[in-house]
């Protein structure tokens, strides 16, 4: 039968999102239609929007999102239509060396939905019964969504959707970037380059671990405010303060434990392991154009020890880590209803980008 709602799509690479009905097909064996109730405005949407991430027009964006099961698929017995769930935007087939290994943010599935669901179609046409893209394998910047089945988990009825929705990319990519991938040690000291929805996560993440001393580098001191809230025990505005490099050496005696890369700027990530003292750890977890390169000096590699690594998703075990970030936001240790700064309706996309883009909040949710 399938539904028919409003949907975020891009039509063209830097050209503004149109906002249109469109027709969402009812779940196939082993898939789920859920009614979206909340939908973070994240970077990563508008990567697609302007070709960082180069997913193909036509396509419905939107990937952080929580809402209620409207339809099951066949097969599909351990949900029921009303329960709440936040969307696992990269699958776990849990068959895959990585998901045998308990690295699921690596699944081998994810793979296979890029821009469709994992069987290589989509469950969207716009008005003219033109086949839509999928964002991720969910588009869920929309009313309703289908998706394959492990691209859902189910949660406690009694937390808000909004703020389940933050969960779903940044509060897991952040917090996770910490404390999974990098594992911050209590006592350390940890210097994040972006202070924008990830970053804060991050910096959330090393206040939980412990971390001593907290370092937040951005250019918008809007955005560094937001960082203090947050749990940064210093800020560094290269514009104002210089070398950010430097900076953090001499905050730090030397250079930090612990360094992210919350941009996607091939520069900041050369800062970023510049940062890091002997035997520390980098990590990139924003994601650069698809051309981006960096360069770093090689002769002292093996006499300092550095490591540089990336972080997918937090290192996500989703079935694991979402239920423990929903605890610590019940037991008030997680910042979640501070993270959303502003909320939008679906119509107003484009002011929320730009919102966005210009570091007015430290997370914008479309309300559907």
């Amino acid at each position: 039968m399938g539904k028919t709602g409003k949907a975020v799509i891009v039509r063209e690479y830097n050209k503004p999102v149109c906002v249109e009905e469109v027709e969402v097909e009812s779940p196939r064996r082993g898939e789920v239609m859920v009614k979206i109730a909340a939908c973070g405005v994240c970077h990563s949407d508008y990567s697609a929007v302007n070709g960082t991430i180069p997913m193909p027009p036509p396509l419905v964006i939107g990937h952080e999102a929580a809402g209620v099961v409207e339809e099951l698929g066949e097969g599909v017995e351990d949900l029921a239509i009303g329960d709440h769930v936040v969307i696992v935007w990269i699958p776990m087939c849990g068959q895959c060396r990585y998901c045998v290994e308990g690295r699921p943010a690596l699944c081998d599935m994810s793979a296979k939905a890029v821009f469709t669901l994992p069987d290589g179609t989509s469950r969207l046409k716009d008005r003219d019964g033109n086949t839509l893209n999928h964002y991720a394998g969910v588009s869920v910047m929309a009313e309703y969504a289908t998706v394959h089945r492990d691209n859902v988990l189910k949660i406690d009825p009694e937390i808000p959707l909004d703020k389940a929705a933050l969960v779903g990319c940044a509060v897991m990519t952040g917090v996770g970037a910490a404390l999974n991938t990098a594992k911050v040690e209590a006592g350390s000291s940890v210097a994040v380059f972006g202070a924008g929805g990830i970053g804060l996560n991050v910096i959330q993440g090393a206040a939980l671990a412990g971390a001593e001393q907290i370092i937040a580098v951005d250019l918008e001191d809007k955005k560094l405010e937001f960082a203090r809230q947050f749990g940064a025990t210093h800020t560094v505005n290269p514009g104002s303060d210089g070398d950010p490099v430097a900076k953090i050496g001499e905050l730090t005696g030397g250079g930090a434990d612990y360094a992210f890369e919350c941009i996607g700027v091939p520069e900041v990530i050369a800062q970023t392991y510049a940062a890091i003292h002997k035997g520390g750890t980098a990590v990139v977890v924003g994601v650069t154009r698809a051309d981006g390169t960096v360069t770093l000096g090689t002769f002292m590699m093996p006499f300092q020890e550095k490591v540089l690594t990336g972080s997918m998703y937090g290192s996500a075990r989703p079935k694991i880590d979402f239920p423990r970030l929903l605890n610590l936001y019940r037991s008030n240790r997680l910042k979640l209803d501070e993270l959303v700064t502003a909320t939008y309706p679906i119509d107003d996309i484009n002011r929320a980008f730009d919102d966005m883009l210009n570091g007015v909040n430290a997370r914008g949710v479309l309300i559907m």
